[in-house]
């Protein structure tokens, strides 16, 4: 990409060009219909929905740091790495390339087809189906900010600056901090990985995740 203000205008018309945008948009879009079809609301849906967005950033973190940022391990001579892992060892190595901003789309197929695990695992179908509807406009929604931190859009209020900045130290200072996407200063201030940045020193491997562990 080269470098240019953007508008977002500009910015939502290249997000749209996207597999995984559009397939969350069609997954939490039927999902919405289905359970407003279904009815039966209760404050149970609410509490599922509010509990699912509290943890979000807990949850965020958790799959930064275990899933995204594995290690890569060889037991009885077979490499354990997943698709996401070496995808997300790209986008360390390259923040600006577009299609490796968003979630692959083979393992999106995987998320959206347990849907009816999901929903099954609730003795109730439309609080199965709040849970997984809650879920998916939440993904909606990390593609879309995850997406907007890595372009060229310049952030005008204070919430979304404090976002942007947040994941630009993670992906530009220092690896090992930073781990949330949609908030700052959350899940990160709570389990540590919050310092001050001035007080942070830049990571030689910030675009080149693991490389000791991997050449040594």
């Amino acid at each position: 990409m080269t470098r240019k203000q953007l508008t977002l205008g500009e910015a939502f018309a290249e997000f749209v060009r996207h597999p995984s945008p559009w397939m969350l948009l069609t997954w939490a879009g039927a999902l919405w219909v289905v359970r407003l079809t279904v009815g039966g609301w209760s404050v149970g849906d609410a509490v599922i929905a509010v509990a699912l967005v509290a943890f979000s950033p807990v949850g965020e973190w958790l799959i930064h740091i275990g899933i995204l940022h594995w290690r890569p391990r060889t037991l009885a001579g077979i490499t354990i790495d997943s698709r996401l892992a070496r995808d997300h060892r790209l986008h360390h190595r390259d923040p600006r390339d577009i299609p490796l901003i968003f979630i692959p789309w083979p393992s999106l197929m995987v998320i959206i087809a347990l849907t009816p695990l999901v929903v099954l695992a609730f003795s109730n179908t439309g609080k199965g189906l709040t849970f997984v509807l809650t879920v998916a406009t939440f993904l909606v929604f990390y593609e879309w900010i995850h997406y907007l931190v890595h372009t060229d859009y310049k952030p005008r209020h204070a919430i979304y600056r404090a976002v942007w900045r947040n994941h630009r130290y993670h992906h530009f200072k220092n690896e090992n901090y930073w781990f949330t996407v949609t908030s700052s200063g959350t899940a990160d201030r709570l389990l540590g990985t919050y310092p001050d940045p001035r007080a942070v020193e830049s990571s030689p491997t910030v675009r080149d995740l693991h490389a000791a562990s991997i050449t040594g």
